[in-house]
């Protein structure tokens, strides 16, 4: 081969060799900027979740500081449907009122309530609380302070408390029990839908909304609220004792004004929480103990399931990885 030829294969090899060379640094470069890019969002993520982690303990980081150093006023939610399952469960209420007489700095307690009631049993359980936290610490004054609402259940609770303190636009009240349901019978009927319905057991399907109520199941049923009626009555009665001025309407179920309730004996004044811990606590700094939502819940209710699915997948890739 003489050497024209072999410049011309020379070349043709630098060539080749260099467009190898340029496609295989460009590989590099994208997998570098691919590298960065998922170090960045990981980076931001991380970021992300260390501020909703700071948001969600935030409450508890302040009211352990607060109570390392200074005198305060305790102020325990009853916000919301009372129930098992929701956040004003008795389990929270109770745990936020224990961990408030603990702290040698709580000089009192107020009971922020605004609830339209719910369970009677979780009601009863925060009252019988309040009256042996009552009972062991007399010293430590338990207030009730409403904002828009305290009925049935809330009310029930909030009865075990010193005082009770309200807006004259509060509603309060509601001193009775329901139980509601439907009948769909004449609907049946109607679109031609024949109910069949086996039991072992008289009444084992009582009050069953797609048969007809039978007299004796309803009367029944009505003896099981009046029970619990009495019990709501008598905790209301031993709480308030004399206070109240009781009417033919007092049990019945009413609602009130915060203002009508303060003639009625139901509440005993027209007052806030600021006000309630700087006049009759002393203690004007307020530390919230009621118990906060669950990280995990706090950041599925904000971000969603799939979402934090996603997340999840993610930080086990870290920890693999």
């Amino acid at each position: 081969m003489d050497n024209q030829n072999k410049q011309e294969v020379t070349n043709t090899l630098g060539w080749e060799r260099e467009v190898i060379e340029k496609l295989a640094l460009a590989a590099i470069n994208e997998q570098t900027r691919a590298r960065r890019w998922g170090v960045f969002f990981k980076s931001l993520m991380f970021v992300y979740l260390v501020a909703v982690f700071g948001v969600a303990i935030y409450p508890k980081l302040s009211h352990n500081i607060g109570s390392d150093s200074k005198d305060h006023t305790a102020v325990v939610d009853v916000v919301g449907m009372i129930a098992e399952d929701k956040e004003a469960n008795a389990d929270s209420i109770i745990e936020s009122l224990r961990n408030a007489v603990k702290d040698e700095h709580t000089k009192g307690i107020i009971l922020h309530a605004n609830s339209p009631g719910g369970s009677p049993v979780q009601s009863s359980y925060v009252y019988e609380e309040i009256r042996k936290i009552k009972k062991e610490h007399p010293d430590l004054p338990i207030y009730a302070v409403v904002s828009d609402m305290c009925a049935s259940g809330c009310y029930f609770i909030v009865s075990a408390s010193d005082k009770i303190f309200v807006n004259p636009s509060s509603l309060v009240g509601s001193i009775g029990v329901l139980m509601d349901g439907f009948g769909f019978v004449d609907v049946m009927q109607k679109l031609g839908v024949e109910r069949r319905l086996l039991t072992a057991g008289t009444h084992k399907a009582m009050l069953d909304p797609f048969s007809p109520p039978k007299a004796d199941e309803t009367q029944y049923m009505k003896g099981l609220l009046d029970q619990v009626h009495q019990q709501f009555i008598s905790a209301v009665k031993a709480g308030r004792g004399d206070r109240l001025k009781e009417s033919p309407d007092m049990f019945s179920g009413l609602v009130w004004t915060g203002e009508e309730g303060l003639k009625l004996g139901i509440v005993d004044g027209i007052s806030n929480q600021d006000t309630v811990a700087k006049d009759l606590i002393g203690a004007e700094t307020l530390v919230d103990f009621s118990q906060q939502e669950h990280l995990i819940d706090k950041i599925a209710g904000k971000l969603g399931a799939s979402f934090g699915h996603e997340i999840s997948s993610l930080v086990q890739g870290w920890h693999l990885n």
